[in-house]
């Protein structure tokens, strides 16, 4: 079975966020082809999951994530980091074999 994880933190980042843009408190993470290291991770505010997403509600909130993505991301987790050099939602993915400076890409 693929586990994701989202933290409280980011929980509670992802209800603010939705509730400013008044949509529903969903998060949908996905993997594109692209950035430094050959995959970029990508967040978007959802509608709801679809069939054959894997979901993980952590405080009320939703994360979801396609099958595809899913090879990528399995057993990761998903925080919201404040730091001087700026806030972030970040994934600690134990399949990225190779990550860079931005936290934002990955390869395997």
């Amino acid at each position: 079975m693929s586990s994701l994880t989202l933290t409280p933190a980011a929980a509670k980042r992802v209800a603010w966020i939705a509730e400013k843009q008044a949509k529903p408190a969903v998060l949908r993470l996905s993997v594109e082809g692209g950035g430094c290291s050959g995959f970029q991770y990508k967040f978007d505010l959802s509608e709801g999951a679809e069939n054959d997403d894997l979901v993980s509600e952590t405080d009320g909130v939703t994360l979801v994530v396609d099958p595809i993505s899913l090879d990528l991301v399995s057993g990761s987790v998903v925080d919201f980091v404040e730091s001087l050099g700026g806030a972030a939602f970040r994934v600690e993915n134990p399949n990225a074999a190779a990550g860079c400076g931005c936290g934002s890409s990955f390869g395997i």
